[in-house]
């Protein structure tokens, strides 16, 4: 987005304020289906932006969805239908009703308890669902490879789900892609033994890369769809012997993201320039920013000329952890000078400490085909923190 722009929409809304360029966003998730080529759908795990969902709704095959609560964000959008691959650790029998009744397409098993809660909830409804055996791959998630032989050898004991496939996921930010390599090699090997074990090829693969996203000085933003590329030639051998859906937030929606925040005062001490901004940690959290001695790409834009000097940018968080940036050398910042925080589009807008102090949550605006669009005004977080009963 242009500063011009920028300025605008700060003047306009005010601050703190997210903005979230749909365009950009969109143009990003073509350009990727483009690398992967057709025969790999592209699935958005909507935990990274749940205020995306319409833009990536329209420009991706699935959505996952990890809990009742995003759930209930796709019911309210009238997204809650076979697009929905429902994942998540901890799925109750309320839950996975819920999830049938609205005609979600495919449901995840992390675990033998979740595959027996999937066919009561299937029993139940009078319907066959179709499940994904998530396998463990080193962290809470999933099941282990035993677990899941012991659901494939014992289908008998589950005959209203039809086992479709395995849904795989490390982690997000995986730079090295030579594991994902291994991994997919992995998988297939995994599959030819299931079809060797259990007469039974399985159809489909939901895999998640975690592909890199730049974020800080020093990381290479010249070409971000690079790791795309350099996968995709392992990802559509994959697609030979699966249909494979490739599942990212992150890497979809992290560039078309800015947070703009306000510099309310400057003050110095023993030579240090502080600078509290109206924003803070408990909106704007990078992945792998540990009290600011990271510095993401702003933009400042001064009121008026000044002088060079090294900042620490603060919100107005009454703690020591509330630092956005420990050093960062700016001209000419005053009160009242517009700081736009860039590649903000992934998990800021959830992730941060929203009830902490009882501060007001910032907006958020989505810039489309030129035209802003307040989707959320500034919310009071007060009333969550005010208990209930008279003193």
């Amino acid at each position: 987005m242009t500063d011009a722009i920028l300025q605008q929409l700060a003047a306009a809304y005010g601050t703190p304020t997210f903005v979230f360029d749909v365009d950009a966003l969109q143009a990003r998730v073509r350009a990727i289906q483009t690398v992967f080529g057709p025969d790999i759908k592209l699935c958005y795990s909507i935990k990274a932006n749940p205020f995306l969902l319409p833009a990536m709704s329209a420009v991706t095959a699935r959505l996952e969805v990890c809990s009742p609560g995003e759930l209930s964000v796709c019911e309210s959008l009238q997204a809650a239908d076979a697009r929905v691959i429902y994942s998540g650790v901890n799925k109750t029998p309320a839950d996975i009703a819920r999830a049938v009744a609205d005609g979600a397409g495919s449901y995840t098993a992390e675990s033998l308890l979740q595959v027996r809660y999937l066919q009561e909830a299937a029993r139940a409804a009078g319907r066959r669902l179709p499940v994904l055996l998530r396998l463990n791959a080193g962290s809470q998630f999933g099941m282990s490879k035993q677990d899941l032989f012991s659901a494939l050898k014992n289908r008998a004991e589950t005959p209203d789900l039809d086992f479709i496939g395995i849904h795989y996921f490390v982690g997000t930010q995986r730079k090295k892609l030579t594991s994902q390599q291994k991994e997919l090699t992995m998988l297939q090997a995994l599959y030819d033994e299931i079809e060797q074990t259990f007469g039974l090829r399985l159809p489909e693969l939901e895999y998640g890369p975690g592909l890199p996203v730049p974020y800080f000085d020093g990381d290479d933003f010249t070409d971000t769809l690079a790791p795309a590329r350099a996968l995709a030639p392992a990802l559509q051998e994959a697609a030979g012997w699966a249909h494979l859906t490739v599942e990212m937030g992150r890497f979809y929606t992290a560039e078309c993201g800015f947070y703009l925040t306000t510099a309310m005062d400057c003050k110095d001490h023993d030579g240090q320039h502080y600078c509290i901004v109206d924003g803070g940690m408990n909106h704007l959290n990078y992945l792998g920013q540990i009290m600011g001695m990271k510095r993401p790409h702003l933009r400042h834009f001064a009121a008026q000329q000044g002088t060079q000097q090294d900042w620490t940018l603060c919100g107005s968080l009454c703690t020591t952890n509330d630092v956005l940036v420990r050093s960062i050398s700016l001209t000419g910042l005053q009160p009242g000078d517009l700081l736009v925080f860039e590649n903000a589009g992934a998990y800021s807008v959830t992730e941060g400490l929203g009830l902490f102090l009882s501060r007001d949550l910032p907006q958020i605006v989505l810039w489309q085909n030129g035209v802003p669009q307040l989707v959320r005004g500034f919310t009071p977080t007060h009333p969550l923190n005010t208990p209930l009963g008279d003193m």
